[in-house]
């Protein structure tokens, strides 16, 4: 027998829990708490651990052939997980949030995780090359939120976000096409990679890098599945 999924009053499959995002959010916000109590030496101590610096990742590759095990490349994984300041972190976790729900929903739990972790893991390892002769420790899931908005662009282009815009004294709620929002954030990090400063605080080219990354795997995505070919003509 094949199994019944819950059905809404509408007739159509109940909500996915996304899980995994909810365990991505968690992770980030335990994490901050652990630092926002250390003292400053240990919170250097943390970001180094947690973190990777482009300098040693680079000097890693040069060393030894047998390199993919050193724990200074796994933290271009492992960073994805730390923040130096809530600002950084609520932010990125806003994105995620925003987005991450449709894509978590579309492309099941698995591979959410999966690609959450893979292409935030090679946006950072493109910073490394990038920064090369940088010794100040990158943390931050910019690179895989950034995966994951791109992702949710190849997969859903023609949707709409509901946003609230000002209008002089009042805000009034639009539905805004989501290529132009995310359009116009890919715009803005693409200026600050090119004029903005690229340093262990912000990694620009990290979100670039993400970002392109996701939207080749959604294009990848839907050519060869069939469900997820359906899910992007589906709208809110």
């Amino acid at each position: 027998m094949r199994p019944v999924l819950p059905v809404t009053a509408m007739g159509r499959s109940a909500p996915v829990l996304p899980w995994v995002l909810v365990a991505i959010c968690m992770i980030g916000l335990m994490m901050m708490l652990a630092y926002s109590f250390l003292e400053p030496a240990n919170g250097d101590a943390w970001l180094h651990f947690w973190g990777f610096v482009p300098a040693s990742v680079i000097a890693g590759f040069e060393h030894s052939s047998g390199y993919w095990l050193n724990p200074e490349l796994i933290g271009v994984v492992s960073a994805l997980f730390v923040h130096a300041d809530w600002v950084h972190l609520l932010g990125n976790l806003a994105y995620l949030w925003v987005f991450g729900i449709a894509v978590e929903r579309a492309v099941g739990h698995f591979r959410f995780a999966l690609l959450f972790l893979v292409l935030g893991g090679l946006a950072n390892l493109y910073v490394v090359f990038q920064l090369a002769e940088t010794s100040v420790p990158v943390v931050g899931a910019s690179g895989g939120v950034s995966a994951i908005i791109g992702i949710y662009l190849g997969l859903f282009p023609g949707r709409r976000m509901g946003l609230w815009v000002p209008l002089g004294l009042y805000l009034q709620f639009a539905r805004v096409p989501a290529l132009l929002v995310i359009g116009s954030w890919f715009t803005l990090q693409l200026l600050y990679s090119v004029f903005g400063p690229m340093s262990g605080a912000v990694a620009w080219w990290s979100h670039v890098a993400g970002f392109v990354a996701g939207l080749l795997t959604a294009v990848l995505l839907r050519l060869f599945s069939n469900r997820l070919h359906l899910a992007a003509k589906e709208d809110y």
